[in-house]
């Protein structure tokens, strides 16, 4: 019996569990997929929002500052790239000027800090590549950006090393109230729990059908994205949005802690977890991004995405315990702010597990930290002596980001090792340089090869079905 089972690890569940690792629990997590940050968690803006857009009153005005700065302070402790470069909100017109200042009010209602209004040319002193068209600005200089699979990964592990079990490729099927709590049914056995917390990002919504009387509706949204290359990086230093509409936040230009420049989203309905990239999608992003920043030079895409949002018929999240499912805590509808709002729910979550009767007995050897080396950062004597130490650090294998053999290597004695080529790429960046994944593909197969003791043609690229490579067999053409 556990005292807290939760659906899903993307970054919400992850929070979840790090924060319920701190108290003397037995926690589980239920995670369909192969590996966490599988969902939007892995394809959304990488952007920790200061907090002025949610309507005062709601939890994503309540949980988006306090959520920043949480992730923020955890960035640091557990080795996440972060950098807090600050935002600007663009106006084109007198009409958009009223805009911001409505922001304005907001931010400060939710007490967001050090908001204030610029005019167009004192934003063009901050960001020369923006349009001659923009007019005014709200400056956000408490917003960031961070890597949020690598957030997300960090929050997990550290749950794990604290005594949370994470349960892959477990896919739940069904859930019915017992005398003492849940009875978790799936793919793998059935899991009994005091208490289940829905962290299902896209499916959130099946998964409170199967606890409770439906009470909101999944309406997920696609956004797609372009990702260039580390030469358009520098363009801009501030996270550039528009003006945001009925649709969200709108189309930003951003750099990225990993030196690149994304420009996105777009905004369009879609069934389920749809992530194809479009051609109407990626021209209206490209046009709606060149508003902003006229220079952009989309020669240097190195890679479209995609990821669906979790949004819901409300318009706020969905946070609470269903009337007719006692123990059973939604933590849904967790669109954006999500990832900023990320750890503030996790800790909200706690807080309503506690008041709902969950006891909560602090660890004395709670433990949180993380460190990983990235052999590019270490000066020219820290890489000679790492060498001489372990040679594997001196076999570069991803030329791109300067990923060497030995940091893939230590990424499988961590708690959560990776299954597939892109979960190596998600904990320490192969492939995701201007060739993606052409050059060191091959090696990371082979390493992935040897150190789950399989054949290269079970190695996965990233989820269940996605085999790299063919055999040929009595004259056929077959799956390895």
């Amino acid at each position: 019996m556990y005292d807290v089972l939760i659906i899903g690890c993307g970054i919400t569940g992850a929070a979840a569990a790090f924060m319920l690792s701190k108290y003397r629990l037995k926690v589980g997590i239920l995670e369909r997929e192969n590996d966490v940050a599988q969902g939007a968690t892995k394809a959304n803006s990488a952007i920790l929002h200061a907090g002025y857009d949610p309507e005062p009153g709601t939890l994503m005005a309540k949980l988006n500052v306090r959520g920043t700065a949480l992730a923020g302070e955890l960035c640091d402790r557990l080795d996440v790239p972060c950098r807090r470069c600050g935002s600007m909100v663009l106006a084109f017109s007198r009409q958009e000027e009223k805009t911001l200042g409505e922001l304005l009010r907001r931010g400060e209602e939710n007490g967001v800090p050090e908001l204030r209004m610029l005019s167009g040319d004192e934003a063009r002193v901050l960001e020369p590549a923006l349009s001659p068209e923009v007019t005014a600005a709200l400056l956000a200089p408490t917003a960031a950006i961070c890597s949020p699979w690598e957030l997300c990964l960090a929050l997990a592990q550290t749950a794990v090393k604290n005594g949370a079990e994470l349960f892959l490729e477990t896919e739940v099927t069904g859930l019915s109230r017992e005398a003492e709590g849940w009875k978790v049914s799936t793919n793998r056995g059935i899991y009994r729990s005091r208490f289940v917390v829905n962290a299902a990002g896209v499916n959130a919504g099946d998964i409170h059908d199967m606890a409770a009387s439906r009470s909101f509706t999944m309406v997920p949204s696609r956004g797609e994205y372009y990702l260039l290359d580390k030469c358009e990086g520098s363009r801009i230093s501030h996270v550039l949005f528009q003006c945001p509409n009925e649709n969200g936040k709108g189309v930003l230009v951003s750099p990225t802690v990993h030196g690149n420049l994304i420009v996105g989203p777009s905004a369009d309905p879609v069934a389920g977890n749809n992530t194809a990239n479009t051609a109407s999608g990626m021209a209206f992003v490209r046009e709606t991004a060149l508003r902003s920043v006229p220079s952009i030079d989309f020669r240097q895409s190195i890679r479209n995405f995609a990821g669906v949002r979790a949004r819901t018929d409300r318009q706020d999240f969905v946070i609470g315990f269903p009337p007719d499912a006692p123990g059973f805590l939604d933590l849904a509808g967790i669109c954006s702010p999500g990832l900023s709002a990320s750890v503030a729910i996790g800790e909200y979550a706690v807080e309503l597990l506690g008041g709902a009767g969950l006891p909560l007995a602090e660890k004395s050897d709670f433990v949180c930290e993380r460190r990983r080396i990235r052999f590019k950062e270490l000066s020219a004597a820290q890489k000679a002596a790492l060498i001489e130490k372990d040679p594997a650090y001196g076999r570069v294998v991803c030329r791109c980001e300067t990923v060497t053999e030995g940091e893939i290597l230590a990424c499988f004695r961590t708690p959560i090792p990776p299954r597939s080529v892109d979960g190596v790429k998600r904990r320490v960046n192969t492939g995701m340089g201007r060739c993606q994944g052409g050059f060191c593909g091959p090696r990371v197969v082979e390493l992935l090869s040897r150190e789950l003791g399989v054949s290269p043609g079970e190695i996965l690229q990233d989820r269940d079905g996605t085999r790299l490579l063919m055999c040929r067999t009595k004259g056929a053409a077959e799956d390895v």
